[in-house]
């Protein structure tokens, strides 16, 4: 039987309430965490197979953040290991909550990391551009700021759910001087950027970011300015599945989010609104991916994905047995 907590989850995260690459993968951790702590089964062979529905229902709520799946396999991977080495049910039940405990624990750190390794980039003086809302781009301005830089950040309003004024209001908490545009006022603005840093909801094997939509835009528009541009990501946003040719599924959302049902339903038939929740940013885009593992260039994604996701390739997802 699986539990409330993971269906309230999993709509959470479907509905945006939970949102954020990072959160979302700390989330399903949670989730199978609960799962395992709250399970009423008898045997190993029954928690196994609420695990593995559990992870399905999980893995079915948002395409593109790949963080949902590679959080689900850190944690299913070592219960599979566990599972199929006839653990009884309490070792399978400690196995999986000391995972999802480890996971959550690696991703906190992860930002902290980032945010270390990414401020050693910043110059006392810079006013920095950012778009949407991410944790480990945050750490990388907030650790720059605490390190006594002066700096300032124009975000975006990242239409159409506002992610930007969640950035805004976080960043203004820290003491940050914050600049807050419409998004197509980024190009205006990037005359007077020296850096531009931004998240990822997911890096594919040729270094190419998958991020919120307008994070293209900004990326080209800096290039044409000749404007720094890094990504701040964890390691588990690299895209284990494009180094086998896989591309990356992009989201689309209800168009109510773009213009409301009310208003919309008065509009002439022949008008589609499309809501595409992220864009591609090419790796030419990009001049530095900074990770809790070190900086490397885009290129250098394909040695991540090696390093952190190789033997992923010897089996099927653990789910799925």
């Amino acid at each position: 039987m699986i539990v409330r907590e993971v269906f309230e989850i999993a709509e959470k995260i479907k509905n945006m309430e939970i949102r954020g690459a990072g959160e979302i993968a700390r989330a399903v951790a949670e989730a199978l965490k609960i799962q395992a702590e709250k399970s009423k089964a008898k045997t190993s062979h029954e928690l196994w197979k609420e695990l593995k529905e559990a992870s399905k229902i999980l893995y079915n709520t948002r395409p593109t953040a790949v963080s949902l799946p590679n959080a689900l396999r850190y944690v299913m991977y070592r219960g599979k290991i566990a599972y199929t080495s006839n653990a009884d049910l309490e070792s399978l039940r400690y196995t999986i909550i000391n995972a999802a405990k480890e996971f959550i624990y690696n991703s906190e750190k992860a930002i902290e990391r980032i945010g270390e390794i990414g401020a050693k980039r910043i110059e006392d003086g810079d006013v920095i551009m950012t778009h949407c809302h991410s944790k480990a781009a945050i750490s990388v301005m907030k650790t720059a700021f605490d390190q006594g830089k002066d700096i300032k950040v124009i975000v975006t309003e990242t239409r159409p759910r506002w992610q930007g004024k969640i950035t805004a209001k976080e960043l203004a908490s820290y003491g940050i001087p914050v600049i807050y545009i419409v998004d197509g006022a980024a190009r205006h603005y990037m005359k007077m950027t020296d850096k531009v840093v931004m998240g990822a909801d997911s890096i594919t094997a040729n270094g190419a970011v998958i991020n919120k939509i307008g994070t293209a835009l900004i990326a080209l528009t800096a290039k044409e300015h000749r404007v720094w541009v890094m990504i701040a990501a964890e390691t588990y946003k690299f895209h284990p599945e494009t180094m086998l040719g896989q591309l990356v599924e992009i989201e689309m959302r209800d168009p109510t989010e773009v213009v409301p049902k009310e208003e919309l339903e008065t509009w002439p038939k022949n008008i589609e609104v499309l809501n595409p929740a992220f864009d591609v940013t090419p790796p030419e885009y990009i001049d530095v991916i900074i990770t809790e593992k070190g900086v490397i260039p885009p290129y250098a994604a394909i040695d991540i994905l090696k390093e952190e996701f190789g033997w992923a390739f010897k089996y099927r997802e653990p789910w799925e047995d």
